[in-house]
């Protein structure tokens, strides 16, 4: 049984029905408060006097009085069960009183026999622990009931854990805070084979996506360790999809294939760092994310499908297999120092292989992204120095030779987003097309633009290829076929 029932003795008890209780030194209003109960606060009942109760909080150990209808006094007998996951069956859809349900969760799985206890209640008490944290995660900075009712979930067993705190360059950035999953895990183990009822499709589908929340993963962990973690996210995806797919609601059964589309495009990014083969997996996103059917996603879920469509965006090249077509310029990767990977720009008309510019770096490298100017006059390549977050390289040839300039996908990363080539202009105009989509500040952001080669300034730019005439005539065919940009 979870510690969210420990809480609970075979005294009289009430649960705090209300926020911001004042827990009086008589029995008056009038009395002096030396206490601020919550909802979902656990009280120990000691006697009844003139429409208050007398309680002792043994979280604060403090005694004092409440009045009668602000708490509600449970019993905690089998025979009280059936009321006590009644009232839980209404509050774990009640956006605000996931405290309160917490606590009749631990009332009802401490009065319930353990053979009785079915899935639905494990997957409240996830459902509204996790809440609980977004809401957490949402306000954080803000001493208000949020942070009360976590305090108080924590009374029941119930565990939270922060990750974050730094982006991945290690620069200040925002804490997330997470349900540790605990009850989730139960609702995975509970398959009927000990005879219990066993979690319904619906309920296990809930518990992967919450198991498996790419926010939730620690940032600081090492490669391998990543690595791990993604590939156990993975198969538990795969297990609960092939297991249970078919029986799945529409829009449960495309949140999982979004989910994922996203892990998979991390494990794809977490093999290239350790020099393992990247496209099976990279595939597997592109063919997870083609599957979603976005008509069939609420407007709360929209979210969901723009972030896995930019985590695919940033590792689809590779799943590619050929290289593009052979032009005057090409790129050789060489290992540099430990971790290293070193492009070279090489000149293909050149009797002897010239090398025009070289530059190292710590991320992965899509050689089969290269594309070059037609001309021989620039060249645009993919690195994906994070997980998530894919730049384009630009190599233009200037009066004093070959100039690197690097586009990032949006000015306040590195975060989560991706930048790729589109297609050149003619040379006699000297034009780059690309699409940027990246998620900042909880926003995302789509824009296809025209750029100068020689400085990369945008001339132009649009929220729709189409209003850009630039794209209309000059966007690569392949680009059109293969980017996820135009989904």
């Amino acid at each position: 049984m979870p510690a969210a029932a420990t809480a609970f003795a075979l005294a009289a008890l009430a649960i705090v029905a209300q926020d911001h209780v004042a827990l009086r030194a008589a029995p008056a209003t009038t009395a002096s408060a030396h206490a601020q109960l919550w909802q979902g606060e656990l009280v120990e009942v000691r006697d009844r006097r003139l429409g208050q109760l007398q309680v002792y909080d043994h979280r604060l150990e403090r005694a004092g009085y409440i009045r009668e209808t602000e708490a509600h006094v449970v019993g905690l007998h089998e025979s009280d069960a059936p009321e006590l996951l009644a009232v839980l069956h209404f509050l774990r859809d009640t956006p605000g009183a996931e405290s309160l349900g917490i606590a009749y969760a631990a009332a009802y799985l401490k009065a319930a026999p353990a053979a009785a206890v079915s899935p639905d209640v494990f997957d409240a008490l996830g459902v509204m622990a996790e809440r609980l944290a977004r809401g957490a995660t949402l306000r954080q900075g803000k001493v208000d009931a949020v942070t009360a009712h976590m305090d108080v979930a924590t009374q029941y067993g119930v565990r939270f854990v922060s990750v974050g705190g730094n982006t991945p360059s290690g620069g200040a950035g925002p804490m997330q805070l997470c349900y540790d999953g605990t009850a989730f895990r139960h609702v995975l183990a509970m398959d009927g084979s000990d005879g219990a009822a066993a979690a319904s499709a619906d309920q296990r589908a809930r518990a992967a996506l919450a198991l498996t929340r790419p926010d939730c993963l620690d940032p600081a962990l090492s490669p391998k360790a990543r690595q791990a973690a993604n590939q156990e996210h993975a198969d538990l995806l795969d297990q609960v999809d092939s297991a249970s797919g078919a029986q799945l609601e529409a829009s449960l059964r495309n949140r999982l294939r979004l989910r994922r589309a996203a892990v998979w495009a991390a494990v794809a990014f977490d093999k290239s760092r350790l020099q393992e083969p990247a496209q099976p997996a990279a595939q597997r996103a592109l063919d997870a994310l083609a599957g979603a059917d976005k008509s069939q996603l609420g407007e709360g879920e929209l979210g969901e499908y723009t972030e896995a469509a930019i985590r695919v965006g940033a590792v689809r090249w590779a799943a590619q297999t050929t290289l593009s077509a052979a032009s005057r310029l090409q790129v050789e990767l060489l290992p540099g120092e430990t971790g290293q990977t070193c492009v070279r720009l090489l000149d293909r008309y050149a009797k002897a292989p010239v090398t025009l510019a070289e530059h190292c770096t710590y991320g992965t490298v899509w050689p089969m992204s290269a594309r070059a100017m037609p001309e021989g006059r620039a060249l645009a390549l993919n690195v994906e120095p994070l997980d998530g977050w894919a730049e384009l390289w630009v190599w233009h040839q200037e009066t004093d030779g070959w100039k690197l300039d690097i586009v990032a996908p949006d000015s306040n990363g590195p975060g989560l987003g991706y930048v790729e080539w589109a297609g050149w202009s003619p040379a006699s105009r000297g034009k780059l097309l690309v699409v940027r989509e990246s998620k900042s500040d909880g926003r995302f952001k789509r824009r296809f633009e025209v750029l100068r080669t020689d400085t990369l300034v945008a001339e132009k730019s649009a929220g729709d290829p189409a209003q850009l005439a630039a794209f209309g005539v000059w966007a690569d065919p392949a680009w059109k076929q293969g980017t996820v940009s135009l989904r």
